[in-house]
């Protein structure tokens, strides 16, 4: 197998599954439709499997597709960084990277960030804030800050990363003592522990119908930051509205029990935020992209 020959045809697979068709991917490739198609079937003729399943209307991944993406994602990566890198071939970022975000980040998406862009950028010296209130750049001294929910108006640049929602947690033996939680009407009479942008009265989507209700809550605590809401749930004190990718480890690993599962809380956009008016350095290009990919993966 010529891997060499591939490399092209991997990067249009990649584009169609990203862009979820032909007629997309070419626009975005600056190719025909014909001539993507063409490319995808010597891929799969070559790999001797089905990558994508064809209909009218849509184009969805078989599993080795899936797979496959993943790697071809990351090769995107590479390749940008690889242009990137050829494009400032005289510079070598170094010194301070001061970023500032919440505390439901810092150990599923920051750290591990940081640790990729180390790899590749060892001279740089990273200082990390946490913390749940927003930060101004300028006024702090930050290079970059991940914002979570709507932005403010100010003239910073903004890039999209993704999206946390807020889902209902209590510890199991919370739940022993206290009865099971399966409906609104039980939820609300629960102590709950809420965070500093928490307040009683609270938006809620029901899963099933995506119907939006504000619920008011019995609020038993109020926390100023959210690992100290999250320590007080584990000790069994109240339930708490976590965001999911803080959520999710602590669910897998027992500690917590995701209840009123029918029921999800607010839906947060999160952005990279940063001053440059202008390119922005490589290394915060290089930063925003390694986030995005670890948010696609959760």
């Amino acid at each position: 197998m010529n891997n060499i020959k591939l490399l092209p045809r991997l990067m249009t697979f990649a584009t169609v599954a990203q862009k979820g068709s032909f007629t997309d991917a070419a626009v975005h490739l600056g190719v025909s439709k014909s001539s993507i198609s063409q490319q995808i079937s010597a891929l799969e003729s070559e790999l001797g499997a089905r990558l994508l399943n064809r209909t009218t209307r849509e184009v969805s991944l078989t599993a080795l597709g899936f797979k496959l993406l993943d790697r071809c994602t990351m090769l995107q990566d590479q390749l940008s960084l690889l242009f990137n890198d050829l494009n400032d071939a005289t510079i070598s970022p170094s010194g301070r990277f001061s970023i500032t975000f919440p505390h439901s980040l810092q150990s599923e998406i920051i750290i591990p960030a940081i640790k990729q862009l180390l790899s590749e950028y060892p001279n740089l010296e990273p200082v990390l804030i946490a913390d749940d209130k927003p930060l101004d750049l300028v006024e702090n001294g930050l290079d970059v800050a991940i914002h979570v929910g709507e932005l403010p108006d100010s003239g910073y640049r903004a890039l999209p990363v993704g999206s946390l929602v807020e889902i209902f947690c209590a510890t199991p033996l919370y739940l022993s003592k206290n009865g099971s939680i399966l409906s609104k009407d039980e939820l609300v009479t629960h102590n709950w522990i809420t965070t500093a942008w928490q307040k009683a009265k609270t938006s809620v989507t029901h899963i099933d119908s995506n119907e939006r209700e504000d619920l008011k809550l019995n609020v038993f605590s109020k926390c100023n930051t959210l690992p100290a809401a999250i320590e007080m749930t584990l000790n069994h004190l109240g339930i708490a509205l976590i965001p999911d990718i803080v959520a999710r480890p602590l669910i897998k690993s027992g500690q917590l029990t995701h209840i009123v599962k029918n029921l999800q809380g607010p839906q947060w956009p999160v952005y990279t935020v940063h001053a440059y008016q202008n390119e922005k350095p490589i290394h915060i290009a290089r930063f925003h992209q390694i986030v995005c990919r670890l948010f696609e993966k959760m």
